[in-house]
């Protein structure tokens, strides 16, 4: 429920972001696409230097030592993975710092103008430690997941989202969008500060140290680099995307921004489900393998993976079917070219939810490099069609979301492969019957949502209450015709809602006289 609602958060503070800097009277150096473009940097060095330390490659090691019942251990690691990565983020901090000007008219977004340039540099600045940030709330955030405790982790963005919200609000009127940075700094330290709450009871004790001596640090510091690499090579990802949007002949900061309003879109399904559901089950996969336990670690990962394909199938024919309702009722500016570049991007939805829990059964086995080295093949690839498709002859902003959804798919029949090939009984007969009846259940969801269309179709009036109850409508029945057939298809994954539908509408009341 919280990350539904952190998500909602998100869509509200874009929304926000859209309307008080995307429109018809604000100046050019205001322009939301300045406002993503400065979180290009500060998110390359955190995913870089430190996302590949947290989570799914330090929460194998703490799992294997709360498994042995050593606490010592697992704060001892911990304590250790901050200083290390916090001296790292130190120093990028103060390189963000000196050098954002240069960094900006270079790397990222050259084809602004050099007003927007200049705030872009000027946000960077003010976010130069929100990467040290983040990198100590993950830490905190992987021990709690360990320990199966999830709440302060999961309401910590919620904090971070309302601080940027409040920021629209508190500097729109005076230093304008440069004060959207100064509320995601202190969200930042927001958010840490809540995510620390969480380490109440557990014993949590911070050490001015790093344990060198440990045979379980030095093996994790070696399994870092790959884990960061492939997140660092993805972030190259985003510069040269956008990159390439600044570059668009008409309006380049525009560009940024409707591509950045899509790709939050297309973001959301795969946080609520791919994201959320594989962090949820990552420690008990880990725990598998540390009980010895193969056959169950095999057996888990199919049937998550199977949930997910069967939950996220509907969600993507709502979301192209819905996508000029969605981009219309959300971002309301430039509506119509954020629906284009969402409906390029429904097909990575799939695969990128797919991807979540597919790569943690690489990291469950402490396998980081292969992972990586799927990433370097696909983003390279990504590279060279987001180049080809996005000139400014070709599809634009639109290109860019092109090539995400190919190299999403190519990524995930890659992986697939190697999985396969290491464990033949991986995808057995059950496994690819279920998915035969999801896919032609889902074939029956998706002429579902097509005759909604016709029916509630979308027009030029349609605003506010209007535009909501017409998406609901294509939503309610795209979801209960997957639902419905899954019961008939007698997919295992639908039963769990006919019985809790069937207890609450059989549930027995006490009436006293």
């Amino acid at each position: 429920m919280t990350t539904l609602v952190a998500q909602l958060l998100g869509f509200f503070r874009t929304k926000l972001v859209n309307a008080n800097f995307n429109g018809i009277g604000i100046p050019p150096d205001q322009n939301a696409g300045v406002y993503f473009a400065a979180f290009v940097l500060p998110d390359f060095f955190f995913f870089t230097i430190a996302a590949g330390a947290l989570g799914v490659a330090f929460i194998p090691y703490l799992s294997d030592r709360l498994h042995k019942g050593d606490r010592r251990g697992v704060w001892e690691l911990s304590t250790s993975l901050i200083n290390f990565l916090s001296l790292f983020m130190v120093a990028v901090g103060i390189i963000m710092f000196i050098f954002a000007d240069v960094l900006v008219k270079t790397v990222i977004a050259h084809g602004l103008t050099p007003d927007q340039q200049h705030n872009v540099a000027i946000m960077i600045r003010i976010l130069s430690l929100n990467p040290l940030l983040f990198t100590v709330s993950g830490v905190i955030s992987a021990v709690q997941q360990v320990f199966g405790r999830f709440f302060f982790y999961a309401i910590a963005p919620l904090f971070y989202n309302l601080s940027i919200i409040a920021s629209i609000y508190i500097f729109k009127g005076n230093i304008g969008i440069v004060g959207l940075a100064i509320g995601a700094a202190i969200g930042a330290l927001m958010q840490l500060a809540i995510i620390f709450m969480g380490t109440y009871g557990l014993g949590f004790h911070w050490q001015p140290h790093i344990s060198w001596h440990s045979n379980d640090f030095r093996s994790m510091l070696k399994a870092l680099p790959p884990r960061s690499l492939d997140q660092g090579i993805d972030q190259v990802q985003n510069i040269v995307e956008t990159n390439i949007a600044s570059s668009q002949a008409v309006g380049g900061a525009t560009a940024i921004g409707n591509y950045n309003s899509a790709y939050t879109l297309h973001t959301a399904p795969i946080l609520l489900i791919g994201t959320a559901i594989s962090t949820a089950i990552f420690p008990k996969l880990n725990a598998r393998l540390s009980q010895g336990r193969p056959d169950l670690f095999r057996q888990d990962f199919l049937r998550i993976l199977r949930l997910m394909i069967w939950m996220v199938m509907p969600v993507v024919v709502v979301s192209y079917f819905g996508r000029g309702y969605l981009a219309r009722f959300i971002f309301t500016q430039n509506s119509q070219d954020i629906a284009n570049i969402f409906g390029f991007l429904c097909v990575a939805i799939l695969f990128r939810t797919m991807y979540a829990i597919i790569s943690r059964w690489f990291y469950a086995q402490k396998d980081t490099r292969t992972p990586l080295f799927v990433s370097v093949f696909v983003i390279g690839l990504n590279i060279f069609l987001s180049y080809t498709l996005a000139r400014t002859s070709g599809y634009g902003a639109s290109g860019l979301a092109m090539a995400q959804s190919i190299v999403a798919a190519v990524e995930v029949v890659i992986l697939g492969t190697v999985m396969l090939i290491r464990d033949s009984k991986l995808f057995d007969v059950n496994f690819w019957s279920g998915i035969l009846r999801i896919v032609a259940v889902t074939g029956f969801s998706l002429v579902a949502g097509f005759i909604a269309v016709q029916f509630w179709s979308l027009t030029l009036g349609d605003q506010g209450i209007t535009l909501l109850l017409k998406f609901c409508g294509i939503a309610g029945v795209t979801l209960t015709t997957h639902v419905l057939l899954s019961a008939l298809f007698d997919l295992e994954e639908a039963r769990p809602i006919f019985r809790w539908l069937k207890r609450i509408s059989f549930r027995s009341i006490n009436i006293d006289y």
